[in-house]
């Protein structure tokens, strides 16, 4: 029997995860079945856990994909940059159901939570780097504690997420992240 390659497998790894992206974001956790996955994957559910062990490490995964993709983007460039990228491109962005259910099963699953907690620390940590640079630079208020901010920070992605989510992304969005931004920064 051939050899797989590596990328081969790393391949058709990512043609899992693009496909479960895209049916997880139009369906949620419970609505993506195993047969609507293998439906927008183009594979067979043999081929598809033969790659993750269910469905839910199947959207462990893709989560933890997302999660570090935009811990790269916060580590260089904020956690703001992350979210003016969402409103450029929000069709880049058709994780963001996902994001969505990642909450839903915080608070319903244990489980989850649990595993999750441990998955995400990836993008608050770099978040936390980047505030206690810019901090230490002088750019980021000092009268508030770096985790305040970060909260702050959180609680504004999680907003725009809802809201580019739910369709209602409207054009004053940009003025809206230009004022967040600003109310972070140290005042001269």
């Amino acid at each position: 029997m051939p050899k797989v390659s590596d990328d081969h497998l790393a391949a058709r790894r990512s043609q899992i995860l693009d496909g479960a992206r895209s049916c997880f974001a139009e369906y949620g956790y419970e609505g993506a079945t195993v047969r609507r996955l293998e439906e927008a994957i183009g594979l067979s559910r043999g081929a598809i856990f033969h790659h993750f062990r269910d469905k839910d490490a199947l959207f462990l995964a893709l989560a933890q994909e997302d999660a570090e993709r935009m811990a790269d983007v916060a580590a260089n460039q904020g956690l703001v940059q992350v979210m003016r990228d969402m409103l450029a491109n929000p069709g880049q962005y058709n994780w963001l159901g996902t994001r969505l259910e990642i909450a839903r099963r915080l608070r319903t699953d244990p489980e989850f939570a649990a595993g999750w907690t441990q998955r995400s620390a990836e993008l608050t940590a770099a978040t936390l780097a980047r505030l206690e640079r810019r901090k230490a630079a002088g750019a980021l208020r000092d009268d508030v504690p770096t985790d305040v901010l970060l909260g702050y920070l959180d609680l504004v992605l999680d907003g725009l997420i809802a809201r580019i989510a739910s369709g209602h992304a409207g054009d004053n969005l940009d003025a809206v992240l230009d004022l967040v931004e600003a109310s972070v920064r140290r005042k001269p």
